[in-house]
């Protein structure tokens, strides 16, 4: 069977939900298929110094779940110290990101990849520059959305505006995954329900609540996004 590229951009109702666990579980996943596979989280804020440069440990995660080879730079091209918002951490050194440059970054990795899987910063609408967003990027890369919702207190409203803002964008919702970021959530399935007839593309994934999670054994049904490879 022909592998199909299957490129996806993960975001998530907030910071701290999950993002890089299931971005990693998909890269997981693909590369057992048999496909190649590579991490990109074009902007990452909150890093630490090596010999090596800076540090971050969601690209290095992402780069330990992909199949091709990855340089920090290949998965990161704007690596920032601060663990503050992105527009003000770049401001604060002189940095200016660019669209341009992550979308030639994306090109790159979707030369050698067959699934390239890139994970946004922090929630959907994140600034990026004094013009443009998270969402201008999701845009600029068009490619279809898989929403990380951290079930928590008020994850409802976060979860349906964040939709609606993807779909704003033009962009296609392909799945969402509930990832119980708080144990002692109450009423947490109802939630789960509560989404699941709002939302309109599949639940992919109901990650229950991990102190250390491992992204190679959290269970997502990718079938939904694409059966042809998954």
């Amino acid at each position: 069977m022909m592998k199909l590229a299957r490129h996806y951009f993960v975001t998530g109702t907030d910071t701290g939900v999950g993002k890089t666990l299931i971005a990693s579980a998909m890269l997981y996943h693909f590369g057992r298929q048999g496909l190649a596979t590579a991490g990109m989280k074009p902007v990452a804020a909150g890093c630490v110094e090596s010999p090596s440069g800076l540090i971050n440990d969601d690209v290095e995660s992402l780069r330990a779940a992909s199949t091709v080879p990855l340089t920090a730079q290949d998965v990161c091209p704007y690596l920032l110290s601060a663990p503050i918002a992105p527009h003000i951490a770049a401001a604060e050194t002189g940095m200016h990101i660019e669209l341009e440059v992550i979308r030639n970054g994306f090109n790159r990795l979707a030369q050698q990849a067959d699934a390239v899987i890139v994970e946004g910063v922090g929630g959907f609408r994140v600034p990026l520059d004094d013009k443009f967003d998270t969402a201008d990027l999701a845009a600029l890369l068009d490619l279809p959305v898989v929403l990380v919702v951290g079930l928590r207190l008020g994850c409802l409203n976060h979860a349906l505006l964040t939709a609606d803002a993807i779909f704003e964008r033009g962009l296609s919702l392909a799945g969402w995954v509930a990832n119980r970021i708080d144990p002692e959530m109450s009423r947490a399935e109802q939630n789960i329900d509560a989404l699941t007839e709002r939302l309109d593309c599949p639940l992919i994934g109901t990650i229950p609540f991990y102190r250390n999670p491992a992204a190679s054994r959290v269970e997502l049904n990718l079938s939904y996004l694409d059966p042809n490879v998954c």
